[in-house]
């Protein structure tokens, strides 16, 4: 089990980060947050969400986790998963969500506590030399400019940010090492490394967290040595004994 305090160096005058990814809430209220939100903001600063909030994307289910964030004090950002877009309504999530004081980071990074927070859902197309290009039918051609377009918005976002502290909030993995223990077969489309490329284009950037890689690796590094961190609840438990990464930053 790592010690929380020391996952990422350097980290005087830092503030402590809760990151945790795929709550699935669902209509049926079978996975409330309310008591684990209380508790996150007694030992954080910050909360933040790594996608895959809802089940399916259903305003109801945004509205239930809506009501939970009540008992979070501290300020929240997060990404939306692909579970967030399941039904068409990615935009009403947001604005659900958004109304019960999360930043949900996409088009704009913002900072607190002199920190920043640059955020993109991510896509899929795979790690290195295995990573899928922009080659042959149209169908593959708007595949991969959807995996490009995603780690655009994140290299914006971080070219905005004057802090010399930022977090890179993603759901879609940027890098293989955290996905390790998913199928091999389905690594492709578990992330993208045009992601960690965008990362490592600033040395701002102290640490990465996602989500979606639920049988996934707690930790791993971007080719560039920015720490990674798969905050998919699963794991984070099976690493630290709770459902949440105390990070600081």
């Amino acid at each position: 089990m790592n010690d929380p305090s020391t996952e990422i160096p350097d980290a005087n005058g830092a503030i402590t980060v809760a990151a945790i990814g795929d709550l699935h809430v669902t209509e049926n209220g079978a996975r409330r947050y309310r008591e684990l939100f209380a508790e996150i903001s007694d030992v954080a600063d910050v909360l933040v969400l790594a996608g895959d909030l809802t089940d399916f994307g259903k305003p109801g289910e945004a509205e239930l986790l809506a009501e939970d964030l009540r008992a979070c004090t501290i300020p929240a950002v997060g990404v939306l998963g692909n579970h967030d877009y399941e039904c068409g309504c990615p935009d009403k999530v947001t604005e659900i969500l958004t109304q019960a004081g999360v930043t949900i980071l996409d088009q704009q990074a913002c900072v607190i506590e002199g920190v920043g927070f640059a955020g993109v859902k991510g896509f899929i197309g795979g790690f290195g030399r295995a990573e899928l290009d922009p080659f042959g039918e149209a169908a593959i051609k708007t595949f991969v400019d959807e995996s490009i377009n995603e780690a655009r918005k994140l290299e914006h976002q971080l070219r905005t940010l004057r802090t010399e502290r930022v977090m890179a909030v993603l759901h879609y993995a940027p890098i293989p090492e955290t996905i390790e223990g998913e199928p091999l077969e389905i690594f492709p489309f578990l992330g993208s490394s045009r992601l960690a490329q965008a990362v490592d284009r600033f040395d701002t950037v102290k640490a990465v967290v996602h989500g979606h890689a639920h049988r996934g690796r707690y930790s791993g590094a971007t080719p560039g040595g920015v720490p990674v961190y798969n905050v998919a609840q699963f794991v984070v438990k099976a690493e630290l004994g709770r459902a949440y990464a105390l990070l600081q930053v």
